[in-house]
């Protein structure tokens, strides 16, 4: 199947009988017969669910078809993006451990990394995705487990080359996770690039309709976790059963210690519900994802001519630094999300954002409604002013997620907001 039917198709086949659409299993509990099944269930030598804590038949069917449209051989669906992220990182590194991140990752997730990862004992060095393959090695150190980066980044909408970052990676013998959250797999599978992992924030472009929020994990099920770094992998789990997750699970052995230890223990899976919601926004992802590639380009070059725009960041847009990453990364669009910076003060930026009629300034992005906000003084507050440089934010800087309205009504929304600067 191509990617758009499998949209539609992966994940539930309904039998003879049973319904066409995936239904909701609404139940914490699994009945069955004997002692000896549930034991076996447990020992992870059975098919089936335990517990919704850590499985369920909705949720599972929407783990499969993320994990076919990633390219990968197993998924596992969180309660948020950066519970996605958490794991990711948690599934392969412990206190003493070390990994490298670009800086221009959402402000969310540089905050995880960088203060609450510390106090787990666990360092995260930032490094500049542009800068050379010699630079950024220069980061690496004997204890370095993982590298990490964001395919479009948020709001700097930088493109990364994951093919650079994924030689770096397997040149020190660790894994390239890789954020997809705002490309989607319809845009860009990083997997298909050299990336071991990939992450998203589902409540974004999956769900798309902003009404629940969730994250996902997917395995490429390539990466060579016997390759001496990653003991955890290769001996025995004292704290399930002595489970070699290598010897007993092959290539889905990263997917399967997140779900059995740390899903386990952290209880990060989202109900049936929730998946139930993002199945239907999968479903008409690749529609969506057309479309708001289409009005976004369309309210790039608008920004571009106007004289109170500073600069306008958008990969397409003729002179962009990414123009050409972004041709072989994302050749069918690069989201919907546009990020540019209102010339003169931050007052300018706020201005404009409260003039808007169509646009909602919300915290939030990638929806189906246009939606702005100025990252400086809400999603990206708590970095400090050499953070917020490294990210990409100006003070004048403004992230607008460009919707599915007709392109003409979102054009003359920003063009009388503009008027008013």
């Amino acid at each position: 199947m191509r990617i758009e039917t499998k949209c539609l198709h992966e994940g539930y086949e309904p039998k003879n009988g049973e319904p066409r659409v995936l239904p909701i299993y609404q139940s914490t509990t699994y009945k069955y017969e004997s002692s000896e099944h549930i034991g076996k269930l447990f020992d992870l030598s059975a098919e089936g669910h335990m517990y919704s804590r850590i499985s369920n038949p909705t949720v599972a069917a929407v783990e499969a078809k993320i994990a076919a449209l990633e390219g990968g051989v197993g998924a596992l669906c969180t309660t948020s993006g950066q519970a996605a992220s958490l794991l990711s990182i948690l599934n392969i590194l412990q206190s003493g451990d070390h990994f490298v991140c670009s800086s221009t990752i959402y402000g969310g997730t540089i905050n995880l990394f960088a203060v609450t990862l510390k106090k787990f004992g666990i360092d995260c060095t930032f490094v500049d995705p542009d800068s050379s393959s010699e630079e950024i090695q220069k980061a690496f150190k004997p204890n370095t487990k993982a590298l990490f980066g964001e395919t479009i980044a948020n709001p700097a909408i930088a493109v990364l080359d994951i093919e650079k970052f994924a030689d770096i990676a397997h040149k020190n013998n660790v894994p390239l996770i890789i954020d997809n959250t705002f490309a989607t797999p319809i845009l860009c599978r990083p997997i298909e690039f050299g990336a071991d992992i990939v992450v998203h924030s589902t409540t974004k472009y999956m769900d798309g309709h902003a009404v629940q929020v969730g994250g996902v994990i997917v395995d490429s099920g390539k990466f060579d976790w016997t390759n001496g770094k990653f003991p955890e992998f290769t001996e025995p789990d004292e704290s399930y059963h002595g489970v070699v997750y290598t010897r007993d699970f092959g290539n889905a052995a990263y997917i399967t210690k997140a779900r059995v230890q740390l899903t386990r223990d952290f209880g990060v899976y989202p109900p049936a519900t929730a998946a139930f919601l993002l199945n239907l926004g999968l479903e008409t992802l690749h529609v969506r994802m057309e479309r708001h590639c289409k009005n976004a380009q369309a309210v790039a070059e608008f920004l571009s001519k106007s004289d109170k725009v500073e600069f306008v960041n958008y990969p397409t847009l003729p002179g962009n630094k990414y123009n050409e990453l972004a041709k072989k990364y994302l050749p069918s669009g690069c989201s919907g999300v546009v990020s540019f910076s209102i010339k003169g003060s931050r007052e300018n930026a706020v201005r404009f954002i409260d003039s808007l009629k169509l646009a909602s300034n919300v915290v939030h992005v990638a929806d189906i409604r246009t939606c702005v906000l100025h990252p400086a003084s809400s999603t990206h507050r708590q970095l400090t002013d050499s953070q917020l440089k490294a990210a990409g934010i100006t003070p004048g800087l403004i992230r607008l997620s460009v919707g599915l309205e007709n392109i003409d009504d979102i054009l003359e929304d920003i063009g009388q907001a503009l008027d008013k600067v």
